[in-house]
């Protein structure tokens, strides 16, 4: 039995589903929102975008109690935090970083998609670039 069949024992499929369309809708825009954050006209904008779907996918993946991903999700969310109260220029280092997390989302939506066991975290994406010295 895989993630998506635990979660349909616990929850209405119905929320199942809701949350695998909506995870899906923003595990598929992030890289986008990464990319951008090299884009200095539209930083700003990019990085509340994750901050806010890294925020949906901590609540909702709390709710339904996908623990790994509830707490890499949490532990993204308070980064973009500490991004969002700087005005430096994002550095290359936290972007690569952040492309990572979002291959570690994606191949979540795969297992859950194809109901396997969610995907052990990759434990080099729990080592943070310097976000308090973002320079050029």
């Amino acid at each position: 039995m895989g993630v998506r069949s635990d979660l349909e024992a616990s929850f209405d499929f119905d929320i199942v589903d809701e949350f695998f369309d909506h995870y899906t809708m923003m595990v598929e825009s992030m890289e986008v929102m990464i990319i951008d954050l090299s884009k200095p006209t539209i930083q700003r904008r990019s990085i509340n975008e994750l901050f806010r779907v890294f925020h949906n996918i901590k609540s909702a993946s709390g709710y339904l109690q996908l623990s790994s991903m509830n707490k890499l999700a949490s532990f993204v969310e308070d980064a973009l935090e500490i991004l969002r109260a700087t005005q430096k220029p994002i550095t290359q280092e936290t972007i690569d970083w952040l492309l990572n997390i979002s291959d570690m989302f994606a191949k979540w939506q795969e297992d859950i998609k194809f109901d396997n066991e969610l995907s052990k975290i990759n434990f080099s994406l729990l080592k943070l670039p310097d976000l308090e010295q973002q320079t050029l």
